[in-house]
């Protein structure tokens, strides 16, 4: 798993762009959070790269608390953490908070 980090809001219109041709991952990690930790783990463990063509991106929420707030106005999609968003066409077309993050949903959609 080759995660992309969120350090600047002009990632957003890359996610964007890049969404058009791929699905994308947008994972919000709370490094501090016991459940945040956890959730990362699985869904690292369980990542097969051959499986699917969606692009992993990560954002630290501590650090970067305004593009976490940019990312609710952007896809319209209340913040939560640890959160999954998968972007596609430019939008967020699925959501899933704490242990409903899981690979095995985020390939069927």
């Amino acid at each position: 798993m080759n995660w992309q980090k969120i350090e600047k809001p002009e990632t957003l219109d890359e996610i964007k762009r890049v969404s058009e041709k791929n699905p994308v991952l947008i994972f919000k990690h709370s490094v501090t959070c016991g459940i945040s930790a956890a959730v990362l783990a699985r869904l690292e463990r369980h990542w097969k790269d051959e499986k699917t063509t969606i692009l992993p991106y990560y954002l630290d929420l501590l650090r970067f608390r305004d593009i976490s707030n940019q990312i609710v106005s952007v896809f319209g999609v209340r913040h939560e953490s640890p959160q999954a968003l998968l972007i596609q066409n430019g939008k967020c077309v699925f959501d899933a908070s704490h242990y409903d993050i899981d690979f095995e949903e985020l390939v069927k959609i």
